[in-house]
């Protein structure tokens, strides 16, 4: 893959073809990196024009200026479709990246082919209970990462994938993030509640894995009730990452969806 930076933006990006005609943009997970995509990346660079990133402060995006942080992510990501004369993309959350393609598609839906979030919630709408929970989970797990990241990585990858290939993979990853990058992470709530939900001019997809935590499930199945035209995937053998712990499934159904988009 081609590596690439703007001038104007922290961000580390990937490329992977230019010949074909439709774009697919990964974003992955909290603590890791691009990497937990290089299944689909092998998969789809074939097929797909395939762009993936590193999130602000994790893997190689940590070169930043005062004031960078996580609620930037959508108009960076914007840029760098300009600075690639990409039009539309096909856009592809896991868990954060979920997050970050649903706020994506908040503030530029004409530039979204299609929409897929997995192991996410509906950022427009999430439960004020289901949220506060949410959030006393990642204030756990972050002391624990304060305390030592040895010890959050491998607390991080029980509850992150369920395959063992996996949850050594993530661990693999998520050693490597580096404590100062929780600070790029704390305007994240701005993206929650924030927006209403418009029709949506593209389709969408949402799913998680059948052994992830039950709040995800019962998030995933809250979102569907709220917009009855997107499709639910839930992935046996599976946990949070769903793309890590069954690719070549993951993989399958990302290409049903966009052959029917």
């Amino acid at each position: 893959m081609r590596q690439c930076k703007l001038n104007n933006s922290p961000i580390i990006y990937y490329i992977s073809g230019n010949d074909h005609n439709e774009w697919c943009l990964f974003l992955h997970a909290a603590f890791v990196n691009h990497k937990m995509y290089k299944s689909q990346i092998e998969y789809f660079e074939k097929k797909y024009n395939v762009l993936v990133v590193d999130i602000i402060g994790h893997g190689q995006s940590t070169n930043t200026k005062k004031g960078d942080s996580i609620d930037k992510m959508s108009a960076w990501l914007y840029d760098i479709m300009k600075a690639e004369k990409i039009e539309k993309v096909h856009i592809v959350g896991v868990s954060l990246g979920a997050i970050l393609a649903q706020d994506f598609a908040n503030r530029y839906p004409d530039s979204v082919n299609s929409l897929a979030c997995f192991g996410g919630y509906d950022i427009n709408n999430f439960d004020a209970k289901m949220q506060k929970e949410n959030g006393a989970s990642q204030m756990l797990m972050m002391l624990k990462a304060l305390v030592s990241i040895k010890w959050f990585a491998k607390a991080n990858k029980q509850i992150s994938a369920y395959t063992l290939q996996a949850q050594n993979e993530f661990y693999d990853m998520n050693i490597l993030f580096p404590k100062k990058s929780f600070m790029y992470l704390a305007s994240l709530n701005s993206m929650v509640n924030t927006h209403q939900t418009k029709q949506r001019m593209y389709p969408l997809l949402i799913g998680c894995g059948k052994f992830d935590i039950p709040m995800e499930l019962s998030a995933v199945e809250m979102w569907k009730n709220r917009e009855p035209q997107a499709k639910v995937v839930i992935f046996e053998d599976a946990g949070h990452c769903v793309n890590m712990d069954v690719p070549q499934k993951f993989n399958e159904v990302m290409e049903k969806f966009w052959r029917n988009s």
